[in-house]
């Protein structure tokens, strides 16, 4: 909350100071007499490529457009005023307005425009002192430029630098979402396994039984259609995920279910830090394969943050819940964010993004957030009765990252 409205104050105070150099660039210009037409056009153009909010910018006005037609016009607005021999006064609003742009178009234009519209706006800066000056051999002239220099590579130099930090985390949440792909395909490879498996031993059973047992054969032939069942349905859940497999995905690592959440919180308990697992009664034990390996998963991540971002913690709870068809598992704390490991090991919060995907692809819901007094929680709803026998929705690996 502190650095988003820490994010709300920059961002008013940037307005603030555009308006009011805006204002006062247009009442200079009316002070001595000039033509207000022409700076305000520039003006008004270039504040509204600056300020338009993102959530109401219609999809034609790009980056690049944004960038360039101010740009632009500022451009042939300082060819105007050479042409026509007419000295004007500096007006630090139209720079500032150059100076935000050449920002925008370094961080967010696409490459090959990146370059083309920075270029624009530094130029539209740089000529910004033929206006007022008769040459640049004056010593204002010169001072002028060298000052619009070192703004124009600040800046660029700032926005390339942002540019590449946003690279380095889209590249890294890329990596752990292909990651947890092949950990899923891992996954879906054991559920086939197992289910097939278990349709072969029927199936040859029931070959046996066929000649001298036929009324001991529906039972056997009701098992094989259950597993197959379940087979088509961990596939048909688990596949809207998969984009990307490798070879050796297979071997990735083995499959969590509700039976290891014990160990797992057994192996986790310490003498300063203790856990506590209450299982509901309710909670059965013949669960999808998927969604049980997805709890272990959620318990897991839960409990390896508990010891990164909460080494105060002295009680942890796991608890596992069954109601209305539905799997809730939830795992809370009572620290303050207190931790002894050192910040390197804290992690880049990567590891909810994979979870997220893991949940949303079995239909359930994930959050993760502080509780009322102090602590924090990890809470996941999985479909229970529901998943046994139908594919859960398609989900949309791409829009859920962020967030996390």
């Amino acid at each position: 909350m502190k650095s988003v409205s820490g994010l709300g104050c920059a961002r008013g105070l940037v307005v603030g100071v555009l308006l009011s150099a805006v204002a006062y660039d247009l009442s200079i210009a009316g002070d001595h007499g000039q033509n207000l037409w022409p700076p305000a056009v520039v003006l008004l153009v270039g504040l509204a490529a600056v300020l338009w909010p993102a959530r109401r910018r219609p999809r034609w006005l790009t980056p690049q457009l944004r960038t360039g037609v101010p740009a632009l016009l500022s451009v042939l607005f300082t060819t105007a005023a050479l042409v026509t021999d007419e000295a004007l006064l500096f007006r630090p609003g139209e720079a500032a307005i150059l100076l935000s742009l050449l920002f925008v178009a370094v961080r967010h234009c696409p490459r090959p425009w990146a370059a083309a519209c920075g270029i624009l706006d530094g130029l539209a800066l740089l000529a910004l002192p033929l206006r007022y000056t008769p040459s640049l051999k004056d010593d204002d002239a010169l001072a002028a430029m060298v000052v619009g220099l070192l703004l124009t590579g600040l800046i660029s130099g700032l926005a390339g630098y942002l540019r590449s930090v946003d690279y380095r985390r889209m590249a890294t949440i890329s990596e752990t979402r292909r990651s947890e792909r092949l950990a899923i395909a891992a996954d879906l490879h054991d559920f086939v396994a197992h289910h097939v498996t278990g349709i072969l031993v029927q199936t040859q059973v029931a070959r046996m039984m066929a000649d001298d047992r036929t009324d001991e054969i529906d039972p056997v032939l009701a098992g094989i259609e259950r597993a197959a069942t379940e087979a088509l349905a961990s596939m048909r859940r688990t596949v809207g995920v998969l984009r990307d497999t490798g070879p050796d995905a297979v071997d990735r690592r083995p499959v969590g279910d509700l039976a290891g959440i014990a160990d797992l919180t057994d192996g986790f308990a310490s003498p300063i830090q203790k856990v506590a697992l209450l299982r509901d009664p309710a909670v059965p034990d013949d669960l999808p394969h998927e969604v049980q390996a997805a709890a272990f998963r959620v318990v897991q991540e839960a409990l390896t943050n508990v010891r990164r971002h909460a080494g105060d913690a002295t009680r942890v709870t796991v608890r596992l819940r069954y109601e209305a068809g539905r799997l809730e598992v939830s795992v809370a704390d009572d620290g303050r964010g207190g931790s002894q490991l050192p910040d390197a090991a804290h992690g880049g919060g990567f590891g909810l993004v994979g979870l997220k995907e893991r949940v949303t692809a079995l239909d359930g819901d994930l959050h993760a957030g502080p509780l009322g007094g102090q602590g924090w929680e990890v809470r996941a709803v999985f479909p229970g009765e529901r998943g046994r026998d139908q594919p859960a929705r398609p989900s949309k690996v791409g829009s859920n990252s962020a967030s996390s």
